[in-house]
């Protein structure tokens, strides 16, 4: 008999990304939007994510894990098969101002989805986004999509 495969339900994703990754759920991180192409995480602050104590601000870890999560989800919403996985290619985060004291929101966007390849465009935010709000950092990730019985 064979399977169908769907893709994976939004309710799966927000499961294994919250508390399926080690990692994030470590650190907390939640998923406030999840739709096909788009991912919106929030990181709940605390003091410990500061990387500079003396403006303060975030460190950029924190910052560059948020880019990869967030774009890495919104990827993962537009995979064709609850099977395939992905694996973090490149990566770039741009810093452009310090933030700490509130929660952090990475907005993740897919670019482009292809069979082989997904890329995500990252915005990262100190406070809740709104029409006023300049982000702290932007980033770009790709991924590569593997599907069972692909060789590594």
């Amino acid at each position: 008999m064979t399977r169908v495969h769907t893709p994976m339900s939004p309710e799966r994703v927000r499961e294994f990304m919250e508390s399926g990754v080690p990692f994030n759920a470590y650190l907390g991180v939640k998923i406030e939007t999840l739709e096909a192409g788009l991912c919106v995480l929030r990181l709940p602050w605390r003091p410990e994510l500061i990387g500079d104590p003396f403006r303060p601000s975030v460190h950029g870890g924190v910052t560059a894990m948020l880019v990869d999560t967030a774009g890495g989800t919104a990827c993962f919403t537009r995979l064709a098969r609850d099977t395939d996985r992905l694996g973090t290619v490149d990566m770039r985060v741009d810093y452009l101002r310090p933030g700490a004291g509130e929660d952090l929101f990475a907005e993740g966007t897919v670019v482009r989805m292809g069979n082989r390849v997904g890329v995500a465009a990252v915005r990262i935010f100190c406070g809740r986004p709104g029409p006023d709000t300049l982000p702290i950092a932007t980033g770009s990730a790709v991924y590569s999509v593997f599907r069972p019985g692909d060789h590594a």
